[in-house]
């Protein structure tokens, strides 16, 4: 009994507390009723907006608070509601506005010069990580100098001095010099530039050579690159395809080797002296025919007889190490061909204190880094270091800078520019159309004529159609055999073949002097390469014509470098190229460098550098490739 009894006073206790509840609600409900109709009694009078979203917000926010009426929550209230009212009477946009539309349109363009800024500075951090993570770590130095922290300070000395008539003058007039010839040269210590070959010093064979070849002045790159190197800097030259690049490091080394073997004869297996690494076997045999033709009339003129050779692969080692046996003054030679002979202990660098790097960006796009890096181990004390090319990019730059000493950088024009003397004519060619635009373009000038394309397979298809339509034509590319390579520039040289069909063994550093035609089947990989491929012509003053064939399937970041590039050398630009826009032309010059600093295209900057994207993708590759090898001999 007495359980039950509590039961029902439990009952009892819940059934009250229910209907308290119950009627309370109640309550709020008749109360939430009267301030409805007291809101509809507001309504019929006039408020303004800004009131009316004051209520509002103030409704909202005691509805959040749950009814408390405390002095603290009173006043956030009114804080918060005078946050939104200073928030309304700051609209600057838009109808509701305190501005007119002129300030509203000024306000709008100024918001955006911000954030263009903002975006242009973030791309160049941005450049600049990309920049510093491809800045090789290790320099252009040989292991026993790195081991022994060996550094040089002081540049070579040569007994080689200025003219003092020229040394009188005061440095305004060099500097006249160079603006005159559009020179920029950077380093301490710059010797005066030189406008003529006799102020040079040269000997009268050397000069009759010149006169030979109808090479009366010096060009710009040779005006200030020539002293530069007899006083025995080290020297990083860039100038456009064509301006005569290759005397400004073959002239001083025949004086340097002169110089030598009239003091002091060179015996058996000595030597050499001087070294030229060039990236293909063509522009090697290239350069030794150059400086085989000034050292013969050299003696013709009395003077000591030079021996030099041409160290390349493809051909039979016993002639070369014929005249390397009897004591060799310079050898110019492809990297490759020069390992082999210093790791069969064939050739010593003991005695060579001069090194040329031709188109040195070329040779470590080719993945020769190691190579050279091997190459400098073998030299014995300090060497006079030169580095040439007409697309050197930045990255290159300052990483050859790391290894020279007191180096002078030498500017005839911007890095990667094409030459002004080249007529550049582009058209829109379908694929399965080009071959007989081909024909049509082959009449547009007499021969010779050079065309490029990218594949192998295009080459060798090019010139069966030329044979078969009786085109007298030649073919050369990496695949085909050294000695029928050598056969086919030479035939196409002396103008027994009409036509070259090349791929880009054939753009760099060879010389043509009489092409007036250069054809581009195809776009290369990167500007670069088109640069030094119409770079065949229009040498030494000359004027000569490129025609390009493009179409869709193109890349559309090659086809923005060629655009800016026609129209930086003030060419035509075809309607089709006009309408080609990028979403960052407008952030192509910001910086110290316009456009691309690793491959130097006007179109696009580094973050989306088609080169830098292909490069890094060979390396990946090869990575992938020599994990698969390494794993498979773990295996066995």
């Amino acid at each position: 009994m007495t359980d039950d009894k509590a039961i029902r006073e439990e009952i009892e206790k819940f059934q009250a507390k229910r209907r308290r509840i119950e009627q309370s609600e109640s309550e709020d409900e008749f109360k939430l009723d009267d301030d409805h109709e007291s809101k509809m009694r507001d309504e019929s009078t006039f408020v303004p907006v800004k009131e009316r979203r004051r209520q509002k917000l103030q409704r909202v926010l005691g509805s959040l608070n749950g009814g408390n009426n405390n002095a603290d929550s009173i006043d956030h209230a009114a804080a918060d509601a005078a946050h939104a009212q200073a928030a309304a009477e700051e609209i600057t946009v838009g109808p509701q506005a305190n501005f007119t539309l002129l300030d509203q349109m000024n306000e709008i363009k100024k918001n955006q010069n911000t954030s263009d800024q903002t975006s242009a500075d973030k791309m160049l951090k941005e450049e600049e990580q990309i920049l510093h993570n491809l800045v090789e770590t290790r320099a252009l130095m040989g292991v026993a100098e790195l081991a022994k922290g060996i550094e040089y300070t002081e540049p070579i000395r040569t007994s080689w001095r200025p003219p003092k008539a020229i040394l009188r003058l005061p440095e305004e007039r060099h500097q006249h010099i160079r603006q005159l010839y559009n020179i920029v040269a950077e380093g301490d210590d710059i010797p005066p530039p030189l406008i003529r070959f006799e102020d040079m010093k040269f000997s009268s064979g050397i000069i009759d050579a010149l006169n030979e070849k109808k090479i009366s002045r010096p060009t710009p790159i040779q005006m200030q690159g020539i002293p530069s190197v007899l006083s025995g800097r080290d020297l990083i030259g860039i100038a456009y395809t064509g301006s005569g690049k290759t005397l400004v490091f073959a002239l001083p080394i025949v004086m340097f080797c002169l110089e030598q073997e009239k003091s002091m004869p060179f015996v058996r297996n000595e030597g050499p002296y001087g070294l030229i690494i060039c990236p293909s076997r063509e522009l090697a045999r290239q350069t030794h025919l150059v400086i085989s033709n000034i050292c013969e009339h050299a003696h013709k003129a009395g003077l000591p007889l030079l021996r030099s050779v041409a160290c390349v692969g493809g051909t039979a080692m016993k002639d070369q190490l014929e005249t390397i046996k009897s004591g060799v003054h310079i050898i110019v030679a492809t990297p490759g061909r020069l390992m082999d002979m210093l790791d069969k202990k064939l050739v010593f660098l003991d005695v060579c204190r001069y090194l040329c790097l031709d188109e040195a960006d070329r040779m470590i796009d080719l993945g020769f880094e190691e190579d050279v890096r091997n190459i400098i181990s073998h030299f014995k004390a300090q060497r006079q270091t030169l580095l040439f090319s007409a697309t050197m990019p930045k990255k290159i730059q300052n990483f050859a800078k790391s290894a020279l000493v007191k180096p002078i950088t030498i500017n005839v024009g911007r890095a990667g520019a094409a030459s002004l003397d080249v007529n550049q004519q582009i058209e829109y060619c379908m694929p399965e159309a080009r071959v007989m635009s081909l024909l049509t373009a082959l009449q547009r000038t007499p021969p010779p004529v050079l065309v490029f394309a990218q594949r192998k397979q295009d080459v060798d298809a090019i010139h069966e159609y030329l044979l078969l339509k009786g085109v007298e034509a030649v073919a050369i590319h990496g695949g085909k055999d050294q000695v029928e390579r050598f056969y086919a520039v030479e035939k196409f040289v002396k103008g027994d073949k009409d036509v070259l069909v090349a791929t880009d063994v054939a753009s760099k550093g060879l010389d043509f002097p009489d092409i007036q035609h250069v054809i581009n089947y195809d776009l290369p990989e990167d500007i670069e390469n088109y640069v030094h491929r119409i770079g065949r012509t229009g040498r030494c003053g000359r004027q000569g014509l490129a025609t390009t064939f493009i179409n869709k399937t193109c890349d559309e970041a090659i086809l923005l470098d060629l655009k800016h590039l026609l129209i930086e050398a003030k060419q035509a630009v075809p309607s089709f190229l006009l309408r080609l826009e990028s979403d960052k032309e407008r952030l192509l010059a910001i910086g110290d460098e316009p456009g691309c600093s690793y491959c130097n295209g006007l179109g696009h900057r580094i973050t989306n550098c088609p080169k830098l994207e292909s490069q890094s993708t060979k390396t990946a590759n090869n990575m992938k490739k020599n994990d698969f090898l390494a794993k498979g001999n773990s295996d066995w």
